[in-house]
């Protein structure tokens, strides 16, 4: 369930890439509220914004007008984000790429593997611990990717199209290991899709096209 509590606020956020003529305006002037608890689908085509979204959203990139704000300053790991392309390091092995983030925070090694097998199993990913990643399938690194983000348990999880590269059976059960894990913890979970299945088990819908965030919907 919602809280009060605000993680992210953009208002009128715009991202621009380029300068003069070479400009290309990836987000227009973006107005959204995300707080814990929020189950939130932005839906549009490739191309449309979504992924440029997700990167102010999570502070890989900046404003070129307009604001995103954070009313408590949110740490590294408060955050996690699936990225839609490989993300994995090659020459680490599934659970080493999984266990990461937490051994960088300053986990034990034992602790940071014990949290990434729990969240590769919760994805369906167990049986590819010990593989590096140019022995897997795209849709194997998906998860894998997944896992590692669950693993930190962020209080903000954002996915960019997450079941972009799966079978049905998969995809649901990656979406159910996404929701079951920000229930647990109360994070906020927002994820990009162009599947209006994976966005209709979101509670609120908003709408993306040519880099302008519609109004929204809700689901339920």
């Amino acid at each position: 369930m919602p809280s009060d509590e605000t993680l992210v606020t953009c208002r009128d956020a715009a991202l621009t890439f380029g300068r003069g003529s070479q400009a290309v305006v990836a987000v227009h002037g973006a107005n959204l509220k995300i707080r814990a608890g929020d189950r939130l689908a932005v839906v549009g085509p490739s191309g449309s914004g979504k992924s440029s979204l997700l990167h102010l959203l999570a502070g890989l990139e900046q404003p070129t007008s307009g604001e995103v704000i954070r009313p408590e300053p949110l740490g590294t790991y408060d955050i996690g984000l699936v990225f839609q392309g490989d993300s994995l390091i090659p020459a680490l092995n599934v659970l080493e790429n999984a266990a990461l983030p937490l051994v960088l925070a300053g986990r034990t090694e034992p602790e940071a593997q014990e949290a990434a097998r729990a969240a590769l199993g919760l994805v369906g990913a167990a049986d590819l611990v010990d593989r590096l990643p140019e022995e897997i399938s795209g849709g194997q690194a998906q998860r894998a990717a997944a896992a590692r983000v669950l693993a930190q348990g962020p209080r903000l999880i954002l996915a960019d199209e997450p079941t972009g590269r799966l079978d049905h059976a998969t995809a649901t059960r990656l979406l159910d290991a996404l929701l079951t894990a920000a229930d647990r913890t109360g994070a906020a979970l927002v994820v990009t899709t162009h599947d209006p299945a994976v966005a209709a088990r979101l509670t609120v819908q908003h709408s993306m096209r040519e880099g302008r965030l519609l109004e929204s919907e809700k689901t339920s």
